[in-house]
């Protein structure tokens, strides 16, 4: 876990400055911020944030950089969320205080487990592996869906659909127990990471941003495992998911749009043996030549492995998620299933 106090490295300027007002007691630590902009205002407030407890050791650093303002003895500083606020609110009034916090608390503050972010999730699966599934549950809804989703691939059938079902039904999750399994997680693979206060991961949504980035192996096997378990969890799980065949579900905009990132080859493949109804309904969106040109793909690739057909699915969709990511068409899940473009 990254800590809450500064080493003796070198510091920046603000984390210097925050530091500082640590050390001379809220009120005059609000009359200091009263006299800066607001720009300074909010990265002291962010460092603040970062900070819960400075060492005597780490004080006295920085205030012999700030001659005739050395308090003997030293005593550390507490920082955080409370400080920052009350320490706003006297320089800003509530209102102000406020604003300014919601600001930069979030980016503030680090996610729990995001030192796994840039980690490899074949090694994440090594160290999982063997681990009771509420703990493997726990640290993979906090991954990165792309990460999660190699991460349940590399999984038993049986116990995809158990981490799938855990995630699922996880309700936020009480901080302490969050930084028990990272205490035990930074042990492990020697890596920190500073947790944040409040922890609430888990549910539907982000199992189905997982399922969503699995490969399309991956996504049958735990929707049949979770189904055998919870089978109303996995419809609706089905219906708030995005598979090609919805594809059809598009307007006319949207799929010409979808189409213009899609490499004719990758389409050729990912329309064998697909239903009539979408084959026509890509084939009713391109141009004449382009359409008879993708026939002829689509028969000169003869017989083609049901795992080729699947990844050029997958390209497909997943070029439809950045757009609806990007913000160029928006789909509507778990009600209407139109795509307006």
């Amino acid at each position: 876990m990254v800590s809450t106090e500064l080493e003796v490295a070198p510091m920046s300027g603000a984390q210097k400055a925050a530091v500082l007002l640590m050390q001379v007691g809220q009120e005059n630590a609000a009359k200091v911020l009263s006299h800066l902009r607001p720009a300074e205002i909010e990265e002291l407030t962010a460092e603040i944030l970062r900070l819960r407890s400075v060492s005597p050791e780490i004080a006295g650093v920085v205030l012999e950089e700030f001659h005739g303002m050395i308090a003997s003895p030293l005593r550390g500083g507490l920082g955080g969320l409370d400080f920052a606020q009350s320490l706003l609110e006297g320089a800003l009034g509530a209102e102000g205080a406020a604003e300014v916090l919601g600001r930069v608390a979030e980016a503030a503050i680090v996610q729990p487990f995001q030192f796994l972010h840039q980690a490899d999730p074949q090694q994440i699966l090594t160290f999982l592996t063997g681990e009771h599934p509420q703990t493997i549950a726990l640290v993979v809804a906090h991954l990165r869906p792309d990460q999660a989703s190699m991460i349940l691939g590399g999984l038993s059938p049986d116990m995809q659909a158990d981490i799938a079902l855990r995630i699922a039904t996880m309700e936020a999750t009480s901080s302490e127990y969050v930084r028990l399994v990272e205490d035990v997680v930074q042990r492990r693979t020697s890596t920190v990471l500073q947790a944040k206060t409040n922890t609430a991961v888990g549910g539907v949504q982000p199992l189905v941003d997982i399922i969503n980035r699995a490969d399309r192996g991956t996504e049958r096997s735990i929707l049949e495992g979770l189904a055998t378990k919870n089978s109303a969890l996995a419809e609706e799980i089905r219906a708030l998911m995005f598979v090609f065949e919805d594809i059809t579900t598009l307007d006319d905009r949207a799929i010409q749009l979808v189409l213009r990132g899609v490499e004719t080859a990758d389409l050729a493949t990912a329309l064998k043996g697909v239903t009539d109804t979408v084959r026509d309904k890509i084939l009713k969106n391109v141009s004449e030549r382009a359409r008879e040109n993708l026939i002829d793909e689509i028969e000169l690739l003869g017989p083609v492995r049901m795992s080729a057909v699947e990844e050029s699915q997958q390209k497909v969709v997943a070029i439809i998620r950045q757009l609806e990511e990007s913000g160029q068409i928006v789909l509507t899940r778990g009600g209407d299933d139109d795509f307006v473009a």
